[in-house]
This record gives C-alpha cells, structure tokens and sequence, in this order.
C-alpha cells in the first residue's frame, strides 16, 4: 500500500507542479492528503479501541495517541509520500 500511496501523491504532485509551476504546493497537497488519510484512520482505531465506538467519546489528541500507531504501515503509509514528494520538489 505504501508504494501505491508514493506513486498517487507524485502523480498528484506532478498534475500541481506542471499546471503552476509550483512544485511545492504538489508536494503539500500530495503529502497532506496522505497525512489526513493516516490520521481519519487512526481517529476510527481510538474510538474503537478506547471509545466505546462512540466518537463523542474521543479527545481531540486520540488520533495522536501512540497507541493506535502500532503497525509500521501506519507511519510509512504518510511517511513514504512525504518524503517522495519534498524530494522531488527539491529536486526540481
């Protein structure tokens, strides 16, 4: 899923970066949609886990809450298009 996450935020990146010329904001859209996914996701696992699957129930800091990060996949699913698209912004 990681690989497929990088080519979608390049792809969206270079969409960005060819029609304004401003590879940058690629990099920020393309890596911020990922970032958003992470963090609905992990907002779904805390209330789920510790919510009583109730989202009332949550605190605004339960998507940040360690606990709910357990899987590596769940950091590299945001990390790996981070990354990938901050470097070919700076590349360019």
């Amino acid at each position: 899923m990681t690989w497929s996450h990088l080519l979608q935020a390049l792809v969206t990146q270079a969409a960005i970066g060819l029609a304004t010329g401003n590879w940058w904001a690629g990099a920020a859209f393309g890596a911020a949609f990922f970032i958003g996914r992470e963090i609905t996701q992990a907002e779904y696992r805390w209330i789920e886990k510790f919510g009583e699957c109730r989202r009332a129930n949550m605190p605004w800091w339960g998507p940040f809450d360690l606990r709910v990060w357990a899987k590596a996949d769940q950091w590299l699913d945001w990390i790996v298009p981070s990354l990938g698209t901050c470097l070919v912004a700076g590349l360019i």
